[in-house]
């Protein structure tokens, strides 16, 4: 079978692109590099020779996609191509807006075209609105809680998630929609990693500031919550992956389209995070308050009931795990992947 995964050349899609080869698909991989990197796209290829082609192609250039779909015989897609800043898409909601949504737009067209009838979309815990049950201090949640996000970011995405839909009733498109809380780790032998710059992913900023790369600072406002910081659930990105693929084979055995949370059903604050980082390092480091962003939520973790359910999945790295994993890569790469 032949994979088509966008965002490939990223942070997500690039871990997605591995297990693919490791899985034995045949990957396309579309990504413009603008958050993206080449020489991810080219380390994938190197260590599956003959397994990957790319092409550096924007979603929202409609004949570009076309020209894909036309050389390729694609059978699915997984579809991480975003921008993922909740602080950056207030900043330039436009951007935000024009790339996500209409990016989205135009991929479901061309599925609809070429008669591709499989999608796993990678979405977020930030279309949620605030859990019903805050005043109890009970903060997981399910995938029948109200949608109402705080920023663009959730909002392009909640809207990205209505257009899978709606074309998946009309046009009879199967779709899987992952809701992802916070993502962590990278490939345990440091054969790909994390890059994103500006990153806005705490884990892999901590590590970055224990192993003095680059400074560390909290970025959020006072929370109510025991030790004042955001709690937050901290999935392994092995284990999303994991999750994409187990989500394509039901979907394509039972022809049924589906919603899913991907997290581990706990909270840890960030304060938590950072203190284990120092103990799995043994390096204290500077922990300045920064600006803080805009559109934070108090604590936010999934109810993973359902997937455990209908999926099987359940994660099996732990914060550990995922800590050790970004220590090894930013050893290795301490400036990430070559611009």
């Amino acid at each position: 079978m032949k994979i088509l995964i966008t965002g490939g050349a990223g942070y997500i899609g690039s871990h997605a692109a591995f297990k693919a080869c490791e899985l034995g698909y045949d990957v396309v991989i579309i990504d413009n590099l603008f958050r993206g990197y080449q020489e991810c796209v080219d380390t994938l290829s190197a260590h599956f020779p003959n397994k990957i082609t790319f092409y550096k192609a924007d979603l929202r250039d409609k004949k570009s996609l076309q020209e894909v779909f036309t050389k390729e015989k694609i059978d699915s897609v997984m579809h991480f191509a975003a921008l993922l800043s909740v602080n950056e898409s207030m900043q330039i909601p436009y951007l935000y807006f024009e790339n996500n949504t209409y990016g989205t737009l135009n991929l479901l067209e061309t599925l609809r075209e070429f008669n591709v009838r499989n999608i796993v979309f990678s979405s977020t815990c930030a279309t949620y609105a605030p859990p019903v049950h805050a005043a109890e201090k009970d903060f997981s949640i399910a995938e029948d809680n109200p949608q109402a996000s705080d920023s663009v970011y959730g909002e392009s995405k909640f809207l990205m998630e209505k257009e899978v839909i709606w074309f998946g009733k009309i046009y009879n498109i199967n779709y899987t929609i992952l809701r992802y809380f916070n993502v962590c780790g990278c490939n345990p032998d440091a054969i790909i990693g994390y890059s994103t710059r500006p990153s806005m992913a705490l884990m892999q900023n901590a590590v970055r500031g224990a192993l003095n790369i680059e400074p560390f600072k909290f970025t959020y406002s006072q929370m109510d919550t025991p030790d004042g910081s955001p709690i937050r659930d901290y999935v392994n990105v092995l284990d999303l992956v994991d999750a994409h693929f187990l989500a394509l084979d039901k979907m394509m055995k039972e022809n049924k389209s589906d919603i899913f949370n991907v997290g581990t059903g706990n909270g840890t604050s960030v304060k938590e995070v950072v203190d284990k980082v120092v103990e799995i390092t043994g390096k204290k480091f500077d922990t300045a308050m920064g600006e803080a962003r805009k559109g934070e939520a108090t604590a936010l973790y999934s109810n993973t009931d359902k997937i455990t359910r209908e999926l099987g999945w359940k994660p099996t790295r732990s914060i550990e795990d995922s800590i050790n994993s970004l220590v090894k890569w930013f050893m290795a790469r301490p400036d990430g992947w070559k611009e």
